[in-house]
C-alpha cells in the first residue's frame, strides 16, 4: 500500500512581520505543489490498480475453491472406503500370504496385495495432497480478503486528502490568476500525418488538447497524465496501465535514454515516473500538466526528461 504524501500548501498571505510573496514567489509555490500533488495522484492511481489485482485474485481463488472442494470430498470418500475395508477384512500381510496360501498362488497373491497397497497408498497421497490444496487457498483467499479491505481503506484516505489538498491547489491559482482553472481552448492547428498505430494514438492526444486535468480521470471529459496516454493508446488498441511509473516498464512499453531515437507517438517520463506525455513530433509532447490547467501541446522541454518509452 501507498502512504500518503503530505502536501505542505499554504494560502497565507502578508503578516505583520512578513510582506506578501511576489507574483513569481507564488508562481513557484504553485508548481511545486502542483509536483507534488501530482506525485500523490500516481501514487493513488498505483493503489487502485493494486486494488483491481487482489480483487481478481480473489475472484480466481474463489473460482478454484468449488473444484477443490469437490476433490476433497472424492478424496474424503475413498478413504473412508479404504477404512471400511480394512476393518472389515483385517490387514494382511506377507507372512499370512505365506501360511494361507497354496504355493502355486502364492506370486499372483503377492502381486494383487502389492498392487493394492499402491493403489491405496496414491490415494492417501491424493487426499493428503488435496487437503493441503483446499486449505492453502481458503487461507489464500482469506489473505487477500483482508488485504481489499486495507487497500481499500486506504484508498478513501488519499481520495479525501487529495480533493482536500486540490482545492487549497485552486484557492493559490484563484489568489494568483483570478481564476482556479485555465481555459485554453481546443487545438485548432494542423495535426501531423504519422502512419501505424502511433498516428492513431498521437491524432487522438491532439484532440484532447483544451480538456481539463482531472485526478484520477482518463477521459472522456478530463484526464490526468497517465490517463491521457493511457486513453491514446487505447484508441490504438494497446492497453497502458493508469500509472505514469507503471507505463515504463515492459510488457508495456521499452524503455530507452537516446534522444535521437525518440519518434512520434513514444512516451516521454519525467520526475521519475511521477510525470508522463505522449511525443508528437518537432520537439513537442502532449499532456494533462497538473490540476487547474488543461491538456496543452508544448515543448519536449518542460523538466528535463528521464527516458522515453516505445509502446509495445
Amino acid at each position: 500500500m501507498v502512504a500518503l504524501t503530505a502536501l505542505a500548501i499554504t494560502t497565507s498571505g502578508a503578516t505583520a512581520a512578513h510582506a506578501a510573496p511576489s507574483k513569481s514567489e507564488l508562481e513557484k509555490q504553485i508548481t511545486t505543489a502542483s509536483d507534488k500533488l501530482e506525485d500523490v495522484t500516481e501514487a493513488y492511481n498505483k493503489s487502485k490498480i493494486d486494488l483491481k489485482k487482489t480483487q481478481a485474485d480473489i475472484t480466481k481463488l474463489n473460482a478454484s475453491l468449488k473444484p477443490a472442494q469437490a476433490a476433497l470430498t472424492t478424496a474424503t470418500a475413498q478413504m473412508q472406503k479404504i477404512a471400511t475395508s480394512s476393518y472389515m477384512t483385517g490387514r494382511v500381510g506377507p507372512a499370512e500370504m505365506l501360511l494361507s496360501s497354496n504355493q502355486k498362488d502364492l506370486l499372483e497373491r503377492l502381486s494383487y496385495l502389492e498392487q493394492l497397497s499402491q493403489s491405496n497408498q496414491q490415494d492417501i497421497d491424493a487426499f493428503t495432497e488435496t487437503t493441503q490444496t483446499f486449505t492453502e487457498r481458503q487461507t489464500a483467499l482469506k489473505t487477500q480478503q483482508t488485504k481489499q479491505n486495507l487497500q481499500s481503506k486506504e484508498l478513501n484516505a488519499q481520495t479525501k486528502k487529495i480533493k482536500k489538498d486540490l482545492q487549497k491547489l485552486y484557492d493559490m491559482r484563484e489568489s494568483l490568476y483570478g481564476s482556479a482553472t485555465e481555459n485554453t481552448g481546443s487545438y485548432t492547428g494542423p495535426i501531423p500525418k504519422i502512419s501505424g498505430d502511433a498516428g492513431v494514438a498521437v491524432t487522438f492526444a491532439f484532440k484532447q488538447i483544451g480538456k481539463p486535468y482531472g485526478f484520477g480521470d482518463a477521459g472522456p471529459d478530463s484526464y490526468d497524465c497517465s490517463g491521457l496516454t493511457m486513453a491514446a493508446w487505447a484508441k490504438a488498441g494497446h492497453t497502458l496501465p493508469h500509472s505514469a511509473a507503471q507505463q515504463k516498464n515492459k510488457p508495456y512499453a521499452q524503455f530507452f535514454t537516446d534522444k535521437s531515437k525518440l519518434q512520434a507517438g513514444d512516451l516521454v517520463y519525467y520526475r521519475s515516473g511521477g510525470h508522463v506525455a505522449i511525443y508528437v513530433g518537432d520537439g513537442m509532447i502532449i499532456d494533462a500538466p497538473s490540476a487547474g490547467r488543461d491538456v496543452l501541446h508544448r515543448s519536449i522541454n518542460i523538466m528535463t526528461p528521464d527516458g522515453y518509452g516505445r509502446v509495445l
